[in-house]
């Protein structure tokens, strides 16, 4: 039970923490100064969303989002939020793989390079069907976490920075809304597709309640950080190595490695979500699905990490406001219409 609700927990982890996040561009994006209060909020919203897209992936056994999609905002919307499911885990797999050459160029590489990297890696991993998913995020999750916090507990430390100083100034905390719902898609489309490989309930309150807390920890401790040079971020792409410029080179070659770790993680996340939706259609074997989309998907990152992020992240969070609703009050219309039969 324990294992496999880790499992659940660092897919769950693996699909939230993607370049945008893991740079600190996501966070800065929603966040900065005030939000204390919106992280908290974040915390119970994106747990209450991942139990319930759980449970109902869960009882329907899926194998892919549609039914659980059907299920959460009706049969009438199903079909607009699933193109714009799709589009989603696209644009921001797109997002991934540029942030991938932002990488590489932090060390004088070719941005092609870094590009042409990942999206042979993720290939490779496709090889090996879903399963090939489940295990990296086992072994990469637990190192990108702790060697985030290891960084972000020690810039607190070097740079005596207070913690719970400002949480008398929370006018930000309508934050926590778009912020969530910016996630929310993504997981539909994940936790979607393992619904037939769950088995017990005690693995899903396992894994989302883990993966809530772990998240809002780190958020919280990163965007507190992020305030303290809020000045500087212009001048970066990747805020993360704004908190870096003062540590020794060896630490950013480790958090390099470790954000493209990140990267890797949710672009892993968002193709699987893509080829379990359209496998139906095609009948081509899932490493060629994957080979056919990451070839399309390499003339768009020509527009930039941040440029990428800072427009299509917030107006996804907009959209994605219903969805959030209706997942909020789904255990209140559920409950209801228990007592009705």
């Amino acid at each position: 039970m324990w294992s496999a609700g880790l499992k659940w927990m660092f897919l769950i982890i693996g699909t939230t923490i993607g370049a945008g996040y893991a740079s600190g561009r996501e966070l800065w994006e929603f966040f900065g100064h005030e939000s204390g209060l919106a992280i908290l909020l974040f915390i119970i919203f994106f747990t209450i969303c991942c139990i319930v897209i759980m449970e109902i992936s869960y009882r329907k056994k899926s194998s892919e989002y549609t039914p659980v999609l059907e299920i959460i905002v009706g049969r009438k919307l199903t079909r607009f939020y699933d193109v714009m499911i799709l589009f989603y885990l696209y644009t921001t797999t797109v997002v991934m793989i540029s942030g991938s050459g932002a990488t590489g160029q932090a060390f004088n590489f070719s941005y092609w390079w870094g590009i042409g990297f990942i999206v042979l890696t993720l290939f490779i991993l496709f090889i090996r069907d879903i399963n090939g998913v489940l295990i990296i995020n086992q072994y990469i999750l637990p190192i990108l976490i702790v060697g985030l916090l290891f960084v972000l507990l020690q810039f607190t430390f070097d740079q005596k920075l207070a913690l719970f100083s400002h949480w008398h100034e929370q006018r930000n905390w309508v934050a926590a809304f778009p912020f969530t719902a910016l996630n929310i898609l993504p997981l539909i489309a994940v936790l979607g597709a393992i619904g037939n490989k769950v088995e017990s309930r005690k693995e899903i309150w396992i894994g989302c309640v883990g993966s809530g807390a772990i998240l809002g920890v780190v958020s919280y401790i990163y965007n507190n950080s992020l305030i303290q040079i809020a000045d500087e971020l212009l001048l970066y792409e990747i805020p993360l190595f704004a908190i870096l410029k003062d540590y020794p080179f060896i630490m950013l070659i480790f958090m390099s490695i470790l954000l493209w770790f990140a990267i890797f993680t949710t672009a892993a996340a968002g193709i699987l979500g893509i080829v379990t939706r359209i496998q139906n259609y095609f009948k081509s074997p899932l490493w060629f699905l994957v080979l056919i989309i990451l070839l399309t998907m390499i003339p768009l990152t020509t527009f930039g990490f941040s440029t990428l992020i800072g427009f299509l992240y917030p107006l996804y969070g907009i959209l994605n406001l219903y969805v959030l609703t209706r997942l909020l009050l789904f255990p209140l219309w559920n409950y209801l219409e228990s007592k009705k039969t």
